[in-house]
């Protein structure tokens, strides 16, 4: 209980420091370090956890952040963005714009992690608020429920993969199952919660709100190939990793699937197509990029402490206790895994290592109980999506490329992935009547 007792008053301390304009980046360092010393870890374990989360949360992120956020801007300056959201605002229309974005962020989340998803579509929600005069969280949660519930439910994002290995799932079903509770599950947590945060002020990152108006808009189909493009090319190396034999192609196919390679390669191809064909000088391609990077280097830096304040939790064994602690409790198995994962999401912050992590806890259940393992699958991928907050590293990208206040981020972002939570055992308790 002390441990639980330390977390809950880090947490806290978190939020007052934020709330007193403490830069995130240093406020989230210290209240690392202090947890870590208050739950007895050792200075040496301490520098260790520090370095460990610092170089997994960069080596995983850095570079998808840095050339998801050059793709933008490439296509925020050459009218790109802009072009795509008078398509969507035409074929939709202004009253339905929620609709498109949620099926865009759908569409893309499927294949693509959800930071990597996130920053590819950020240029496209602020194009849609400017295009239409929109409050910037009314497009923004529809878009940003989609990633987050593809990526809680659905292969092939690591979480939900893991889970079908660990319960030895059949990966199909799960996929199926997964769709039906995820579609109404994102619809309540995307249109519907976005109408009642219409008065939530979001001022926005700058890195997307200044650019110039060109004079000629790009034609629609390359605006929207080329941003695309990263989920095109990480779809054929999904396609192609169960599809196609060893060889030339395969390895090809795979090796331009991976996030990093993909956003590469778009923004090479971008900044032909948007840069080079057009004549635009070497120098303004430049400032593109430049800018873009210069103008994420802050959100990289909470990110990255966040990164490690989620490692000290870790290596202090506050999981280990969450999950042992869970173990004495009496409930159906389905509504115990969600509630593992979701003790373990709010206190170590990582909605995949939760997930992995309330694994461990919740396998015996297949070999005493019949629950479905599909279902069990899901249950903890729910679970492990339920109230983010100041430990998770989305939290901190919600709130400062919306520019929201850490209130504004709680009122929006963790009440949107809590009722993804929620929705998501309310659909797998119903499955669970019906197969």
């Amino acid at each position: 209980m002390t441990s639980i007792l330390i977390i809950l008053a880090a947490i806290a301390l978190q939020i007052f420091l934020t709330a007193r304009k403490v830069s995130p980046f240093l406020s989230l360092l210290f209240v690392a370090i202090l947890t870590g010393l208050c739950l007895g870890m050792s200075p040496q374990q301490l520098l260790k956890a520090i370095e460990t989360g610092a170089g997994s949360t960069l080596g995983g992120l850095a570079l998808v952040i840095c050339l998801g956020a050059a793709l933008g801007k490439i296509l925020e300056e050459s009218g790109a963005a802009e072009r795509i959201a008078g398509t969507l605002v035409g074929a939709f229309g202004e009253k339905n714009i929620q609709w498109a974005v949620l099926l865009t962020g759908f569409l893309v989340g499927l294949p693509l992690y959800y930071n990597a998803g996130f920053i590819i579509l950020i240029p496209l929600i602020f194009g849609l608020a400017r295009k239409t005069g929109l409050p910037l969280l009314y497009i923004a949660i529809p878009t940003a429920a989609s990633l987050s519930t593809t990526h809680g439910f659905l292969p092939p994002h690591p979480g939900p993969v893991v889970l079908v290995k660990a319960f030895q799932a059949d990966m199909g079903k799960t996929l199926l199952y997964g769709l039906l509770i995820a579609v109404p599950a994102v619809i309540v947590a995307g249109p519907f919660l976005g109408k009642y945060m219409k008065r939530i002020p979001a001022p926005g990152s700058a890195l997307f709100s200044t650019a110039t108006e060109p004079k000629s808009l790009p034609a629609a189909f390359p605006s929207f190939f080329f941003a695309l493009l990263p989920v095109l090319l990480i779809a054929a190396s999904v396609l192609a990793a169960r599809l196609l034999p060893e060889g030339f192609a395969r390895t090809t196919l795979l090796f331009a699937g991976d996030s990093n390679i993909a956003l590469l390669v778009s923004v090479l191809a971008a900044l032909w197509y948007f840069g080079v064909r057009r004549g635009v000088d070497m120098d303004t391609q430049t400032r593109w990029v430049n800018q873009a990077i210069s103008g994420i280097a802050v959100i990289v830096l909470i990110i990255t402490a966040g990164g490690v304040f989620k490692q000290v939790l870790t290596d202090s064994g506050t999981g280990d206790y969450i999950s042992s602690f869970s173990r004495a409790w009496h409930m159906p198995p389905l509504l115990f895994a969600w509630l593992v994962a979701a003790l373990l999401r709010v206190m170590i912050g990582s909605a995949t290592v939760a997930g992995i992590t309330a694994a461990g806890v919740v396998s015996p259940l297949l070999a005493t109980t019949d629950v479905s393992p599909e279902l069990l699958v899901l249950s903890v991928g729910a679970g492990s999506v339920f109230c983010s907050h100041v430990n998770d590293s989305a939290f901190w990208m919600f709130k400062e490329f919306f520019g929201v206040s850490m209130k504004q981020t709680f009122l929006s972002w963790t009440v949107m992935e809590t009722t993804i939570s929620v929705m998501g055992l309310v659909g797998v308790l119903l499955l669970d009547v019906v197969v």
